[in-house]
């Protein structure tokens, strides 16, 4: 793992942005894993800038997404397809075909979750994967006690993750109770990682994952396994490291 320490959430999503201009100038066809949620939400605006200067084009890029809600349409302003749309896509030149996010509202999910699998294999799978962490160390939407062998499925939500996702719906009884994810061995198969963390309130969480043991009890500690993980994390996100 390579920890690169910045000060500020700015700065995070800046040097997130760098990372990733790369991959689109050198690759001939750069495969993004991308994510959800708060913390990507400034490299998508570092991006777009990048994209509107003429730094990048994502012409030939492809996209799939780590996850979505089980049971949201597209439409819906709180489906990560919507999200993605509203904060990336339509402000860059990626071609709508050639960007994939998990169909939440598929009347075969489990079917669903076998053909996103075999999209992402077809790929050549991801170059370069995005992730964020929840505060029990979820990524993507893999809870604790995943197994670290699942690829594409459903997972019920943590009461925790549900809550914690709650701000962003009129009430908690309107979060989805269910999500499909890449699974961890779908994440793991990426031939880069980059994991941001920002804030105080991922800090134990983070020292857990950098420091602490592998295990299922903590999904995210999976990543020092893996050959190329990038950590992008603010000051306060890095606090409870042991020296």
């Amino acid at each position: 793992m390579e920890v690169i320490k910045v000060k500020n959430y700015d700065e995070l999503s800046e040097k997130a942005s760098e990372l990733i201009a790369e991959k689109l100038q050198k690759l001939a066809k750069p495969v993004l894993g991308l994510a959800t949620g708060s913390t990507p939400e400034g490299l998508y605006q570092k991006l777009i800038e990048k994209y509107k200067c003429g730094d990048i084009s994502f012409k030939h890029a492809q996209s799939f997404n780590l996850d979505e809600y089980v049971g949201l349409k597209k439409e819906d302003p709180n489906s990560y397809r919507y999200y993605m749309n509203e904060k990336l896509f339509q402000h860059v030149d990626i071609s709508p075909e050639q960007t994939y996010v998990p169909a939440g509202d598929a009347a075969a999910p489990e079917k669903a979750c076998k053909e996103y699998e075999e999209k992402i294999k077809a790929a050549g799978n991801i170059d370069i994967q995005i992730l964020g962490i929840g505060l029990n160390g979820h990524i993507g939407f893999n809870e604790p006690h995943t197994p670290f062998t699942a690829e594409t499925h459903i997972v019920d939500l943590d009461a925790s993750t549900r809550q914690a996702n709650a701000r962003f719906f009129d009430s908690l009884a309107d979060v989805p109770t269910q999500a499909m994810t890449m699974g961890i061995a779908t994440i793991m198969k990426s031939k880069e990682i980059l994991l941001l963390v920002s804030g105080e309130k991922k800090a134990d969480t983070l020292a857990q994952v950098i420091q602490g043991e592998v295990s299922e009890a903590l999904p995210a500690s999976v990543l020092q396994n893996h050959p190329h993980v990038t950590i992008i994390a603010d000051e306060a996100a890095l606090s409870s490291l042991k020296n």
